[in-house]
């Protein structure tokens, strides 16, 4: 089975020029979606993982099965306002702007073991932004785990150069 079939294209969205990798056909495919998980989770399975972190919202849906199969916490990184408790931000850059994320201060502990999951990896901004804060609150980020890569973006490399171990089923050119 090759995961790239599981993922559906949407040509032109969210403008024109773009192929969106849209992730909810894999989701939905019990078999792709175990395949997924079980592939992210191999190199870390009989490790010590503390936490995962998910990023908003998809990462959500893979970090907490990856979290389920290392026996670890869940972390939830959110867009701005939208956790209940005291929490810590970061703000990053998109394309269009500016965005902030946060997390609840109490989420990860210093010299925990945390893995960082999210659907696809592309320009590196998010994912670099929740790197950033996971170490701002002393978490040790092991790695960062993503379903799909589009490596002429760049992001997958803006993570090694952090220092961070980075993990991708599937890549697609362009954008």
């Amino acid at each position: 089975m090759d995961l790239r079939d599981a993922i559906r294209t949407i040509p032109d969205y969210p403008k024109p020029g773009i192929l969106f990798r849209d992730i909810t056909t894999l989701l939905g495919d019990a078999r792709a979606f175990r395949r997924s998980v079980d592939q992210l989770v191999a190199p870390w399975a009989g490790g010590k993982i503390d936490k995962i972190a998910g990023i908003e919202a998809r990462g959500f849906i893979l970090g907490g099965a990856v979290a389920h199969q290392l026996s670890s916490g869940f972390v939830p990184i959110r867009k701005k306002g939208k956790l209940p408790h005291t929490t810590v931000r970061i703000a990053y850059s998109l394309e269009y702007g500016l965005d902030e994320m946060e997390m609840h201060e109490d989420a990860v502990a210093a010299g925990e073991r945390v893995i960082l999951v999210d659907d696809l990896i592309a320009t590196g901004g998010t994912a670099t932004a929740a790197v950033q804060l996971l170490r701002q609150m002393g978490a040790e980020v092991v790695a960062a785990c993503f379903v799909i890569d589009l490596p002429d973006l760049g992001g997958a490399d803006k993570l090694r150069a952090l220092g961070v171990d980075v993990r991708t089923l599937v890549s697609f050119e362009g954008h």
